[in-house]
């Protein structure tokens, strides 16, 4: 008998039974299922973790300047003569001073938009653009200048979008604005990243009266190289210091690698987790075979005494287990590509977030390959028992 007749026969004798075939393979179903809205659950956080760590900048470095328990101290220009002494490794640095006190905008007033001061270079670090006006300039800095770019919430809420030249307060502070930046989030909102204000940091530290800046931002020239980067500026301040705990050096690149590693292996453990009902599966399968087995005893018999050979019966019963299970593996997985559509509205709605649930097109191919291998493997013990049967004891079952 040909392959493709065996098939079809065992495709005859699965959709004799539609009931009992369901019910078969309903551990597949649900395991594929499972198994592909959690790797889908888990692709989307990474990717939604990916996002949001971009607009800070995974190629930045975090520096935190405590100086605790010494006398000693690190100047912006000290920080400058770092970067610019491992330029390898460092690229460019924005001190950053964070601004409290209301915002005043007219007779309006907010207590949600940020308001850091910053270098002239922090924008290109940052990728940022500008929509309107210009960006910060380095005689902005070097003279204080009480001017100041604004984010695109603030333009469009407050200025109806043209707001280059007007006056903009910050704790009782007057401040000209001399730039727009373009949109950064999907939707402008209250308290979001395009709810913002920046000003030359040296501006910042002179109005709330700041002493030593203690805290910088650094962007690294290459990524492949970020824990390098990291320990020469740990090197480079504790030659200042000879004190690692005066200071902090965060890199954005090793946080994102950790977190994706923390989600890996949650997924990872719920996935196991869900693909023991594909074993569960497995068994039912076989426990079905068997009976299909003992149901067509006399049918085997009869094959087997019209010169039917041991390797044909084990075929034929090993493709009808393996065609149960891919035909559970394919419900499956359509049923889980709907279970990761209704998971990303309901992130959406309940959460108010961006991430998408949606399965790597491997991950659906491994989860088909392995319902369809776990079918074979089950399938196996019984295709064995009709193989081996006597055909004269099989002609004599009732």
């Amino acid at each position: 008998m040909r392959l493709h007749e065996t098939f079809l026969l065992a495709l005859k004798n699965i959709l004799s039974n539609k009931m009992r075939t369901f019910l078969t393979m309903l551990g597949i179903i649900i395991g594929v299922a499972a198994v592909i809205l959690i790797v889908g659950l888990g692709n989307g956080m990474t990717n939604y973790v990916e996002d949001s760590f971009a607009e800070l900048g995974t190629n930045t470095l975090s520096v935190m300047v405590m100086g605790r328990g010494t006398s000693r101290s690190v100047s912006e220009n000290d920080m400058y003569e770092i970067v610019a002494e491992n330029s390898q490794y460092l690229d460019k640095l924005s001190p950053t001073v964070t601004m409290n006190g209301q915002v005043k905008i007219g007779t309006d007033s907010s207590d949600y938009t940020s308001v850091s001061g910053v270098s002239e270079d922090y924008f290109s670090m940052m990728g940022y653009e500008i929509a309107q006006g210009r960006g910060l300039q380095y005689v902005d800095v070097a003279d204080r200048k009480n001017v100041c770019v604004v984010g695109n919430f603030i333009a469009q809420t407050y200025y109806a979008g043209d707001p280059v030249g007007q006056s903009i307060r910050v704790g009782g502070n007057k401040l000209t604005i001399v730039g727009v930046m373009a949109q950064v989030a999907d939707t402008l909102e209250e308290g979001g990243t395009d709810d913002c204000i920046y000003l030359p940091y040296s501006t910042a530290s002179r109005l709330s009266r700041t002493g030593n800046i203690t805290s910088y931002t650094i962007t690294i020239a290459d990524e492949d190289y970020a824990s390098e980067a990291k320990q020469v500026v740990e090197d480079a301040l504790y030659d200042i210091f000879n004190d690692d705990s005066a200071y902090t050096v965060i890199s954005m690149s090793e946080i994102l690698d950790m977190m994706d590693s923390m989600i890996n292996v949650v997924v990872t453990i719920l996935t196991v987790i869900a693909a023991v009902s594909l074993v569960v599966g497995g068994v039912g399968i076989m426990n079905i075979m068997l009976v299909s087995v003992t149901e067509r005893t006399r049918e085997i018999g009869i094959r087997k005494a019209l010169g039917a050979k041991e390797r044909t019966i084990l075929q034929q019963f090993v493709i009808e287990a393996a065609t149960t299970s891919a035909m559970g593996g394919v419900i499956g997985i359509l049923g889980g590509y709907g279970l990761c559509s209704v998971a990303t509205m309901l992130v959406a709605a309940l959460l108010d977030s961006g991430m998408v649930v949606a399965p790597a097109v491997s991950s659906v191919a491994m989860a088909f390959g392995v319902s369809t291998a776990i079918g074979v493997a089950f399938g196996y013990l019984p295709a064995k028992k009709a193989a081996v049967l006597n055909p004269i004891d099989a002609l004599r079952y009732d």
